[in-house]
């Protein structure tokens, strides 16, 4: 038995317009696929900078954790004492400058036995690694003035009452002159402000 031909199925076969066309599609998935790419580039590098956050998370990364205030009784100031060394005598702590890290202000002086050797305030904050240093002199010896009592740091402010002499005649061991002062942050250096009017002692 003779089997009769199958019908002419002509737009099932591939012509050179049906070749056109799929090599036409093919190049414009290519072109866009291109034209992607450094899109999701660009996300994977944001996610990359956002190391220790959760995946998928958009929060900041966390502020540094804040410093101790450095440690005045161990730290070796620049005071030149020959043999006897030195001896904090006030110290206190706060943030001076606003960056949320506390500095110490310290008054030293020479640990000699006898008289009343004068004092010099310093303040330290520590450098890029973490290690105490000096960075301001509230106070030099050659004042001749010691620190008493009420040396304190609040309101971003060192507040200090000074003993000092009215004349060069008068012994050291007896300070006869009491002036309470402050010292503030402003502009980058610190001034010094007079709390009220000198007074004999």
């Amino acid at each position: 038995m003779q089997l009769s031909e199958p019908p002419d199925l002509a737009h099932t076969r591939p012509t050179p317009m049906h070749w056109l066309a799929t090599a036409t599609v093919m190049a414009g998935a290519l072109a866009l696929a291109g034209l992607l790419q450094p899109q999701g580039g660009a996300t994977a590098s944001a996610s990359a900078s956002r190391a220790g956050s959760p995946a998928g998370s958009s929060a900041p990364p966390s502020k540094a954790p804040h410093l101790a205030a450095p440690d005045a009784g161990t730290f070796r100031f620049p005071l030149e004492c020959g043999t006897v060394g030195t001896v904090v005598t006030a110290k206190a702590s706060g943030d001076l400058d606003g960056d949320g890290n506390p500095e110490t202000v310290a008054a030293v002086r020479c640990d000699s036995g006898t008289g009343a050797p004068p004092d010099a305030v310093y303040v330290l904050n520590r450098d890029r690694a973490g290690a105490p240093r000096v960075v301001a002199t509230l106070l030099g010896v050659a004042s001749r003035e010691t620190v008493g009592k009420g040396f304190t740091v609040r309101d971003r402010a060192v507040y200090a009452t000074l003993l000092g002499y009215s004349s060069e005649n008068v012994p050291s061991c007896c300070p006869d002159v009491q002036q309470h002062v402050s010292w503030s942050w402003r502009g980058g250096v610190f001034v010094r402000s007079e709390q009220g009017d000198s007074k004999s002692v």
